[in-house]
């Protein structure tokens, strides 16, 4: 048996990875789970948070994505995300940046639908500084 997964994470607008990974670890919704090849068949919503994608026991690259949803099956994990951010192009003045911004915008939402998309670039923000600062 095959040792890995095949890896895709794919963005609105294009592939952005593809690679065989030793292990893919995935901020769930209802946690972060980890996909080993031979993993059961799930389709799984995603949230904003870092993926990680290990090529033997070390992590290769880091990824910040703002949600979407994975797909596994027993040899192959593909991400669908809304949007996503590889963490080496981005430095900790950027993610601060996009936070500060996206808590304005929060701050100036007048109406539901604007504010529930504020909270969720402030979560995006957050999770980007958060793993740039670790």
């Amino acid at each position: 048996m095959n040792n890995k997964v095949d890896f895709e994470l794919v963005s609105p607008e294009k592939l952005l990875m593809s690679t065989q990974a030793s292990m893919v670890v995935i901020p769930g919704t209802e946690g972060d789970f980890g996909v080993l090849a031979g993993h059961t068949d799930i389709i799984s919503n995603i949230r904003a948070g870092i993926v990680c994608v290990y090529v033997d026991e070390i992590i290769d690259r880091r990824v910040c994505v703002s949600g979407g949803v994975a797909e596994v099956s027993e040899d192959r994990c593909t991400i669908l995300a809304d949007e996503a951010i590889f963490l080496e192009e981005v430095d900790k003045k950027t993610a601060e940046d996009r936070l500060v911004e996206a808590q304005k915008i929060l701050d100036q939402s007048k109406d539901e639908a604007s504010r529930v998309n504020a909270e969720r670039q402030v979560a995006i923000a957050r999770s980007l500084l958060d793993a740039v600062t670790d």
